[in-house]
């Protein structure tokens, strides 16, 4: 289960890291474990907003409420500037520009992710469960086309919805996951002292996490799938449902749970057969995304670091290194976990939605509906029915939607990146 993406099991993945560094007065969040173990120079303000730095210039920036003490160049890991290569101090309103400006990149990145990508998200699970489908939509140039159908025929509505359900399963997510923290041993964060011992418990908190927001996952999936009516349809004696309250998802979810007030046919699995994929495709999901993140945000800092001991940055370009690295870093994590763990993902939601008297958009023409009758015993079922009668593409069905998805995300970063580097050079 993953974001935007999740984000798979989307956005369920918590994002966090620790680490214990004094002279922050304690530990601080980084987006995945570990990651945040020598990058004491990006701060994050709040953490949840990522690019929302406080970064004193040339100094590391202390937590609130402890006096900033200088700090000396260690290497690499430490520090960005050489001895004696500071840039020049930014006056009181080009800081508060830098503050401001972070805050916005990394709204602008939120805003991209959960919003803007989420008629992508729409059509790609549309197209995973749809084993009626003829055409796959593996290129996103049949993916505009049909998205454009979808709009014209049933209006912007078709495209967004289910976006107020995927909010709430990231909400249950984090609140899962600070409640058995808490009432538990189990690490929420690793920091940088970190042990197999630890890396098991950790992990082991993010697969009970992900058991807990499964039945409102598998309600948020039925949302974005099903057919957007402003009227009741019947077809085959089956009722397509509007749900518009934005607590339906909350609703449905317990009532999965309890086996009370959801539709459902006797094809529907139980939710214990639905665990181990759901938990498989979330641990997979979270370990891929901070690997790559970690990676990535070194080889970043290290270019970085190779840049001002070469005193060829400029001051704009100094603050734009503060406050991209990270940003990029997850737009990355999130492409590849997305692009890897992609046919598990057409597999959990197969899973999910069978059984649920779901009836979803007809991707191959833009209009009509389709009811959801598979007879899948289980995942590996799944996987062999599909790989039989769908060939081995049949686990990409949609993947034009990520394309699309992740180029959109590229593209407003880029563009957040000139009008930030524009208001810099008129500030400095």
């Amino acid at each position: 289960m993953h974001p935007r993406r999740p984000e798979g099991f989307d956005g369920l993945g918590y994002r966090g890291g620790v680490r214990d560094d004094p002279a922050f007065g304690g530990p601080f969040h980084a987006r995945a474990f570990g990651s945040g173990t020598d990058l004491g120079h990006w701060v994050t303000t709040p953490p949840d907003i990522p690019g929302s730095r406080n970064l004193h210039w040339g100094e590391k920036s202390p937590s609130y409420g402890v006096p900033s003490a200088p700090t000396t160049l260690e290497g690499p890991a430490e520090e960005p500037f050489p001895s004696g290569g500071e840039g020049p101090r930014p006056g009181p309103s080009s800081e508060q520009l830098n503050r401001f400006a972070g805050f916005g990149i990394g709204l602008a990145s939120l805003f991209t992710e959960n919003v803007l990508a989420h008629p992508c998200i729409v059509l790609r699970r549309q197209c995973q469960v749809n084993y009626h489908a003829r055409h796959y939509h593996l290129t996103p140039f049949t993916v505009i086309n049909i998205m454009y159908s979808f709009n014209k025929t049933q209006g912007p509505r078709a495209l967004w919805k289910g976006m107020g359900s995927t909010f709430i399963v990231q909400g249950v997510t984090l609140g899962a996951e600070g409640i058995i923290s808490e009432f538990t041993p189990l690490p929420r964060e690793v920091s940088h002292k970190w042990n197999p011992k630890l890396i098991g418990e950790h992990l082991l908190l993010k697969c009970l996490t992900y058991m807990v927001a499964m039945p409102f996952y598998s309600a948020s999936l039925i949302e974005t799938v099903q057919v957007s009516a402003l009227v009741t349809i019947v077809l085959s004696s089956e009722i397509i449902r509007d749900n518009t309250g934005i607590l339906e998802c909350i609703r449905e979810g317990i009532g999965r749970v309890i086996g009370l007030g959801v539709p459902h046919s006797k094809r529907l699995l139980p939710l214990f057969s639905l665990i181990f994929p759901t938990v498989l495709h979330g641990v997979l999901h979270y370990i891929i995304s901070s690997i790559i993140q970690k990676i990535v945000l070194l080889i970043l800092k290290r270019k970085t670091y190779n840049s001002h001991l070469a005193e060829s940055t400029s001051p704009v370009q100094s603050m734009l290194d503060a406050y991209f690295p990270e940003l990029i870093a997850n737009f990355a994590a999130s492409l590849c976990s997305d692009v890897i763990l992609y046919p598990l993902e057409t597999v959990l939601h197969r899973l999910h939605i069978q059984g649920t008297r779901t009836i979803i958009d007809n991707t191959d023409l833009g209009y009509e509906v389709l009811p959801i009758n598979t007879q899948y015993e289980g995942m590996r079922d799944c996987i062999n029915t599909i790989k039989q009668e769908e060939g081995m593409f049949g686990f990409y069905k949609g993947f034009g939607a990520v394309i699309i998805q992740y180029t959109l995300h590229a593209a407003i970063l880029q563009i957040t990146k000139i009008i930030y580097s524009t208001l810099l050079q008129n500030s400095i």
